[in-house]
């Protein structure tokens, strides 16, 4: 019926398609993790700690990967701070586990990355500040021979980085800042997405020539719609060139708080609802902890991973026939553990039955002091309000769909 209606309205019904289909990339793996289009999209985090306190370092990595971040990155702005890498994950292996790690190289770092591709498992660098050009207000052109200059200085400091990398095989991400574009880029195209794709392709460019694929791409911006610009030029232009990679999506210096969180939601999950996108990060102005529930909410609101009880609430009116609130809090204690589940919670029987269709239970206001449970469509059982909750637990009980906290 649906492919019907849209074939008497002339339209692309893939437009409507509620499945998200990703973009079909390359799987490059960091460590024990894979990323790509046939792994679900990977949470990501950065510690806050001086990689040089080798202890607040691997206690911080624990802490996020507990929460669960699958994959962690380290600032490594200095040759001492990459050997202190090499500690932080021997530490790791003997008091934890062997956790996925990648080292943040910035300003002029062929030396750093060198040292620190030894002991992480992908190297991040910024093609605006791998090899630094400072600057000049008062330039009003780029000769073609110092562009071919600077190509071919980039090419030699990149090369044996690639070729480390290569022959251990691990990863690379190729992580562009809106914020930080060589003055080239800057000169030739603005403070413009264009500008960002074309850094990113100078670098993937010299991978392909050295016949090196383990590439991750980025494309953030602190602005939604520069990013949101940005990396589907970036998908566009790498699909038209034959490069299958994947995309690390995020909102850089997003902030903290609600518009933090919504600022980020705005990007990344923009581009998932359109399938780019295969691993994420919220940078929040907060403890990087904070960051990994809003990932899988993201994830989970969109339907990429399931990693909590979906909850199905309305948000009350003058029809409700309880404490709605206080109701889905109470019901939310009970079951946040049984992950898998969705769970209806509706203010009386007007739309609830209806809105609340996919859920695999629902709790009803059926009439004044009484609550209806449903099992999918089917109603099963009418309780007194005060029972209700324990009902549903009961419900779940009997179904064989319970499982207690502190035995999953």
């Amino acid at each position: 019926m649906t492919e019907l209606v849209h074939q008497d309205l002339d339209i692309d019904s893939r437009r409507y398609d509620t499945t998200i289909r990703r973009r079909p990339t390359r799987s490059v793996a960091v460590g024990d993790i894979s990323i790509g289009s046939d792994h679900p999209v990977r949470v990501q985090s950065m510690i806050n700690e001086d990689t040089l306190d080798i202890e607040g370092s691997t206690n911080a990595i624990r802490l996020l990967h507990e929460a669960g971040c699958e994959i962690i990155r380290l600032t490594v702005p200095s040759l001492a701070h990459a050997k202190a890498v090499g500690e932080i994950r021997n530490k790791l292996k003997k008091s934890y586990m062997n956790v996925p790690l990648v080292a943040d190289v910035h300003h002029n770092g062929m030396k750093i990355a060198l040292e620190v591709a030894n002991h992480v498992d992908k190297v991040r660098i910024n093609p605006g500040l791998f090899v630094f050009e400072t600057p000049d207000p008062s330039r009003t052109e780029f000769k073609q021979e110092e562009i071919d200059s600077i190509k071919e200085m980039i090419y030699e400091r990149f090369k044996p980085l690639v070729l480390l990398l290569k022959e251990q095989n691990k990863a690379l991400r190729i992580g562009v800042n809106h914020g930080s574009l060589a003055e080239r880029m800057l000169f030739s195209y603005g403070d413009t997405p264009l500008g960002m794709v074309k850094s990113a392709m100078e670098f993937i460019s010299i991978c392909d020539q050295l016949d090196y694929h383990n590439i991750i791409v980025s494309m953030k911006s602190s602005r939604a719609p520069v990013m949101l610009a940005a990396y589907r030029l970036m998908a566009d232009t790498m699909d038209k060139h034959g490069f299958n990679y994947p995309l690390h999506l995020g909102v850089t210096e997003a902030g903290d708080g609600d518009y933090g969180r919504i600022k980020s939601t705005a990007g990344i999950a923009t581009l998932l609802s359109e399938g780019l996108g295969d691993t994420i990060r919220v940078s929040l102005t907060e403890a990087p902890e904070k960051e990994i529930p809003v990932c899988y909410s993201i994830l989970q609101a969109i339907g990429l991973r399931k990693t909590m009880v979906e909850y199905i609430s309305c948000p009350s009116c003058g029809r409700t026939l309880f404490n709605l609130e206080e109701v889905v809090h109470k019901v939310r204690e009970a079951t946040k553990h049984l992950t898998g589940l969705d769970i209806a919670v509706m203010g009386c029987i007007v739309n609830g039955p209806g809105e609340m269709a996919d859920a695999d239970y629902g709790y009803v206001g059926k009439g004044p002091g009484v609550i209806s449970l449903y099992r999918g469509h089917e109603e099963i059982r009418k309780v007194a309000e005060e029972d209700g909750v324990n009902a549903l637990v009961q419900l779940i009980k009997d179904d064989g769909k319970w499982f207690d906290p502190t035995n999953h």
